[in-house]
């Protein structure tokens, strides 16, 4: 028989439930998928989730970028056994999709890292682990398997914490570091400043600081730059119990010792460093064998500069519109920096992807592969590590399906070419 491919499998397994009156665990449809999170989550853990920088524009031209595109679709190509199968850094992945790093993704369910771990692996996805974590990534590993994992590392402001991160990454099987360059410092976003919420100094977020050694020592000295003293309130009161109840250790011991306040300033002095120049990245070249990717590059020179200064590779984003309000889409800033990059290097692309005609436009546009965000998180805050994998899957399947109808039987067969400008009719033919 020959192979139908994951698409139509997708499609089958979701109409045959039908039938028998079982509906998927989480909405298919992307508006629906959030709009369901959104009732699911309360107000604060939704609006760190979905909101972005100023007026938001950055997100909503993210998406607009993709309107942009329209496939053409080519026929008669003969797309049985379609492979979708790309390969990063020696190993070959079933897809061109990873799981991006997001961060304290307790607000959206209590397992959190760990859920979306599992997930991962069953599916054989990578994940990236985020330095803002809500899971350490030895839990998240060991919930993993064999199965492909990557670290992203926020540039602390202590070198030893740095090297710190890396070592335990290494040694917990993640295969490429993610440098992240986009949010040196947080962006200006009104939802979470209307709520006054910022979960890490509630002490979410922040398991892979209070579980290395190099932070915990840290805590005997003073934290410098921490944010004022809050009034004594009921409300106070009881941020201070969640956070001795997240903090490691017995709920007493955190109580009597202060330790978990202390964390979280500690955590907010040194998170990341703004100072960081190119040089610096020669730092973090010495002490890891393992492929360096940045994060946040938007324009064609800085992935030029990247290179020169030992990346191995460049992920185009603009943190899903967190950052700047009125930043370029990173759909738009795509094409420019993959002919920079000339194939030197694989260009990962972040930022928009909902489903999966997104990733075969993306990599139409050039990119080795993409990176999905939130919409797994709001699978997970519907139904944990199952919902995180239905998200997945959807998107995978429409993936593959999409490939199928444009006439491509692998990801190389993915170009430029089956892409016109909206309500721009394709031109001239191809043999």
């Amino acid at each position: 028989m020959r192979e139908r491919g994951f698409g139509v499998r997708r499609q089958t397994e979701v109409y045959t439930s039908g039938l028998a009156g079982r509906l998927p665990t989480v909405p298919v449809d992307p508006g629906r998928l959030e709009r369901a999170a959104r009732r699911k989550m309360g107000r604060r853990a939704f609006a760190y989730v979905v909101g972005g920088a100023g007026s938001e524009s950055t997100i909503r031209e993210n998406r607009a970028a993709f309107e942009r595109w329209r496939i053409v679709p080519r026929v008669l190509r003969g797309v049985v056994g379609r492979d979708a199968s790309v390969e990063l850094f020696g190993r070959r992945l079933s897809y061109p999709l990873l799981l991006a790093p997001v961060g304290v993704l307790e607000v959206a369910h209590r397992e959190a890292d760990v859920a979306v771990a599992r997930a991962a692996a069953r599916l054989g996805v990578p994940f990236v682990f985020s330095s803002q974590a809500s899971k350490t990534m030895e839990e998240c590993a060991a919930a993993m398997g064999s199965a492909p994992r990557w670290f992203q590392l926020y540039w602390s402001e202590s070198d030893e914490l740095v090297e710190s991160f890396v070592a335990r990454a290494e040694s917990c099987g993640c295969e490429v570091i993610v440098v992240t360059l986009d949010t040196i410092m947080l962006g200006w976003r009104p939802r979470d400043l209307d709520l006054g919420s910022l979960p890490f100094l509630r002490g979410m977020g922040i398991a892979q600081y209070t579980s290395d050694p190099v932070f915990r020592r840290s805590l005997a000295g003073p934290a410098g730059g921490a944010s004022e003293r809050p009034p004594v309130t009921p409300s106070t009161l009881r941020a201070l119990l969640g956070l001795a109840r997240r903090h490691p250790g017995g709920l007493l011991r955190n109580l009597r010792s202060g330790e978990p306040l202390a964390a979280v300033r500690r955590f907010v002095s040194t998170y990341s460093r703004t100072s960081l120049r190119w040089e610096d990245l020669a730092f973090l070249r010495e002490r890891t064998r393992l492929p360096v990717l940045l994060k946040g590059i938007l324009h064609p020179e800085d992935a030029r500069i990247a290179l020169e200064h030992g990346a191995d590779g460049v992920i185009v984003s603009n943190h899903g519109g967190r950052q700047v309000d009125g930043e370029i889409a990173a759909l738009d800033a795509l094409p420019g920096v993959v002919e920079e990059v000339g194939g030197r290097a694989p260009v990962l692309f972040d930022s928009g992807i909902r489903g999966g005609a997104d990733v075969f436009k993306a990599l139409a546009l050039g990119a080795t592969a993409v990176c999905l965000g939130r919409p797994y998180v709001y699978g997970l805050a519907l139904a944990g590590e199952r919902g995180v994998a239905e998200v997945v899957e959807n998107v995978l399947a429409e993936f593959d399906l999409t490939m199928g109808l444009a006439g491509c039987r692998s990801v190389a067969e993915i170009s430029r070419d089956l892409l016109a400008p909206a309500a721009t009719p394709p031109r001239g033919s191809r043999p």
